[in-house]
């Protein structure tokens, strides 16, 4: 399948870092395939690279070709590559292809165009399909996204005098603080906290830690229990990015495109960030569809996995949902 050999040609470049020169050579190789399949190509001010079918239409779809370090084969390139694929196959429309978006969706942020509808295609990036036993699912949202810090105090020590009984250990005081963290999230559905960088002070081992400072970057999928998760938590966010839902006409398309082939419809929304949630806050109708993931949901690695046969329906469903917006 054309589409597999274009990941593996994309994988072969290495990590993709936003900008940078394998950025560069992969907007290179899949300008040549926007040409090759007939499309008008240009590139805007960010350097986001857009191909429109000679035929017109305001229907746009596609996604990034960069990466994380040591990063996955279908993350953003598998839908710029169908994106490509599917335009040919409808006849009309546009593919995108945004610059950055590992690092803050640059490209699409500083993207001027207004098209009519949005449609992106995406592997999962975690087990919900795989689970449920279904290829394709319907994305019907972008969970919030709140990152901050939050720290514990305690009294400083030397480690080999200061009794148990008698200390105050930021260090424990953190621990505590981490488990809250996860049940209050555990406690309100949809919802995920996560504590990924810990700063202890002064951070010698033979000295009790007088302070500790928890980077916590917190999800929910819709405003309300967005939220009640960051009250909860007693988050004072330095970065903040609200929920944002799919639009209602995408999402209908993609049921009738799903329903046509006798396929089970499951809606879920996304916990991590994408173009189409930029798009979509923009006021533009925007919509996404999951593609299953295996090797457990793993995504931003090497291991990152979905089916041939997968893609394949999930190529063809985004062609006949670009047909029929």
């Amino acid at each position: 399948m054309r589409v597999l050999e274009r990941l593996d040609e994309l994988y072969a470049i290495g990590d993709r870092i936003g900008y940078s020169p394998e950025e560069d050579e992969a907007h290179r190789i899949a300008r040549g395939w926007m040409e090759d399949a007939g499309l008008q190509v240009s590139v805007d001010d960010a350097g986001n690279l857009i191909g429109r079918h000679r035929s017109g239409g305001e229907v746009w779809t596609g996604s990034h070709l960069d990466t994380v370090p040591n990063g996955g084969r279908y993350d953003g390139a598998l839908g710029v590559v169908a994106g490509i694929e599917a335009v040919a196959a409808a006849g009309r429309g546009v593919v995108v292809v945004f610059r950055d978006e590992e690092r803050g969706c640059r490209g699409s942020r500083a993207f001027t165009e207004q098209p009519g509808a949005y449609l992106e295609l995406h592997i999962e990036q975690g087990p919900r399909l795989a689970d449920a036993g279904v290829p394709l699912g319907i994305v019907t949202g972008i969970a919030g996204v709140a990152r901050g810090d939050l720290a514990t105090e305690g009294r400083v020590g030397h480690a080999g005098t200061v009794p148990m009984q008698g200390r105050s250990d930021a260090l424990v005081a953190a621990a505590e603080l981490i488990l809250r963290i996860r049940d209050t999230a555990a406690a309100i559905e949809g919802a995920v906290a996560t504590v990924g960088r810990v700063t202890v002070e002064p951070g010698f081992a033979n000295v009790i830690p007088s302070r500790v400072i928890l980077g916590v970057d917190a999800r929910a999928p819709d405003a309300d229990r967005f939220a009640r998760l960051i009250e909860e938590l007693g988050l004072e966010p330095g970065y903040r990015l609200e929920p944002v839902g799919m639009s209602a006409r995408v999402c209908s398309v993609l049921r009738a495109e799903l329903g046509r082939r006798d396929l089970p419809v499951v809606e879920l929304p996304s916990g991590a960030g994408h173009d189409a949630g930029i798009l979509a806050a923009r006021g533009i109708h925007a919509g996404m569809l999951f593609v299953r993931s295996l090797n457990g949901g793993v995504s931003h690695s090497p291991d990152e996995l979905s089916s041939d046969e997968d893609i394949g329906l999930a190529v063809e469903v985004l062609a006949g949902a670009l047909s029929a917006l």
